[in-house]
């Protein structure tokens, strides 16, 4: 195929693409087209396989024709973008397309528009200084995680009288206005927090209260909007607006969750049977794993400060128009032009680091091999397991990361990610990194 195709650039960032395409470019595929038509095709009065070579021109010829050069054309420029190492930025559009006639014309000339990637380099040295931000591990915060760990872990107990953060089960009778059980009133069973009552004298009535107790407490005492009334009595919303009567809560029990205690059950519940066997022990497993925890947001706040810096400074210049055109037309769910103006510049900031990044893996012959995009795969894979509080089988995990890994996305965000990875510390190799801890409020204060 020796078509005739010429690059024409507009600027910098911005080209067409011509193609010119004669019959001797596309008849034989055309031709091989037509008699793949004739072999399938059914027509009144004709066996399969036997119509005519001419009746299939006469009904299908300009529609395959059309196919067939579209294919070609397809074929054809991303060819030429390949061997002429052209990089591009989105996907080539066509221009003028509509004065094309497939049934009249013999030779066609088709125009592609292409947005150009810019050029520029990247120099990653001591120069670049980014803030490496850490989170202090102190004993504050390691002992707040320990209450977490005791709460999450605490036991259900039954106290005599009901405190800030009990459950009260209680009987509701509603009250007429004579202080009695009203016939044929509210009547419902349910449970009650005074750690939940906006109004201070309800929950002062809650407060305190035992078993078999019976309180008298007005409705709006004990349920803040019409909407808490009609879900915890059962009511008809329009009903509970105009209800604004006494009740007597009728106690029937008390629930508590207690803090579990800082012992060998608890250290085996958390860790496994044995692994931790003190208290200072168990404190320092939840510093060490605190710090992993956070290194890793470290990390994340690092790689967003990295790609803000860097697009700053660079400043790359996109083909804007072009990019605009083209996410018109590939998106998937059509885009009104407010829409677009609004998402585009995070799209093109978004632009700019894959370049920014792509450029870096390329100076720098950044390779991602197979074998440590299985271990990402499995590390990933554990991790899942680890939410969830499972550990699964090696022969699982292995298993598991080649169905991963066989998936072409799934695979794409594996191999990205870890180049990322890569770039990242190559970064943090070549340039300046100042260290700075921060309590744990300030950390996630403006992140």
């Amino acid at each position: 195929m020796n078509m005739n195709i010429t690059k024409h650039d507009i600027d910098s960032l911005n080209a067409e693409i011509k193609i010119n395409v004669t019959p001797a470019d596309y008849e034989e595929r055309v031709n091989e087209a037509i008699k793949k038509v004739q072999r399938q095709a059914s027509m009144p009065g004709f066996r399969p396989g036997k119509i005519p070579n001419g009746l299939i021109k006469k009904q299908y010829g300009t529609k395959i024709m059309a196919d067939e050069i579209n294919k070609l054309l397809n074929d054809a420029i991303y060819k030429y973008i390949e061997e002429n190492k052209i990089d591009i930025l989105g996907n080539p559009l066509p221009k003028d397309q509509a004065s094309v006639d497939f049934e009249k014309q013999k030779e066609f000339e088709f125009i592609y528009q292409i947005g150009l990637a810019p050029q520029f380099n990247v120099n990653l040295d001591s120069k670049h200084t980014f803030t490496f931000k850490t989170v202090k591990v102190d004993e504050d915060l390691v002992e707040k995680y320990v209450k977490d760990v005791r709460r999450n872990y605490g036991k259900p107990v039954n106290p005599e009288i009901a405190g800030e953060k009990d459950v009260v089960f209680v009987d509701i009778n509603e009250l007429d206005e004579n202080g009695d059980i009203k016939a044929g009133g509210i009547y419902k069973s349910t449970s009650v927090s005074a750690e939940r009552i906006k109004n201070e004298s309800g929950k002062a009535k809650i407060l305190g209260a035992k078993k078999e107790d019976k309180i008298i407490v007005n409705i709006d005492e004990l349920y803040d909007t019409a909407l808490d009334k009609s879900v915890s009595l059962g009511m008809d919303k329009e009903a509970a607006e105009q209800v604004h009567c006494n009740l007597q809560l009728t106690v029937k029990n008390i629930a508590r969750l207690e803090d579990a205690d800082l012992n060998q059950e608890l250290f085996d519940k958390v860790y496994g049977e044995g692994k931790v066997t003190t208290e200072e022990e168990f404190r320092t497993k939840i510093k060490e794993e605190l710090a992993l925890m956070f290194n890793a947001d470290s990390e994340r706040f690092l790689k967003t400060e990295v790609e803000k810096q860097l697009v700053d400074k660079l400043n790359l210049q996109l083909p804007d128009e072009f990019l605009k055109r083209w996410l018109m037309a590939v998106n998937e769910k059509p885009v009104t032009q407010e829409e677009l103006e609004k998402d585009y510049p995070n799209y093109s900031k978004a632009m700019q680091w894959r370049l920014i990044e792509n450029k870096i893996i390329k100076d720098n012959e950044i390779k991602v091999e197979p074998e440590e995009a299985k271990e990402e795969a499995k590390m990933f894979i554990r991790g899942e397991y680890a939410r969830y509080g499972q550990a699964a089988q090696d022969e699982d995990i292995e298993k598991i990361a080649k169905d991963l890994l066989s998936k072409e996305k799934e695979a794409q965000k594996i191999f990205e990610n870890l180049f990322s990875k890569k770039v990242l510390n190559l970064i943090k190799e070549k340039c300046t990194l100042q260290t700075k801890e921060l309590s744990y409020d300030e950390f996630f204060k403006n992140n």
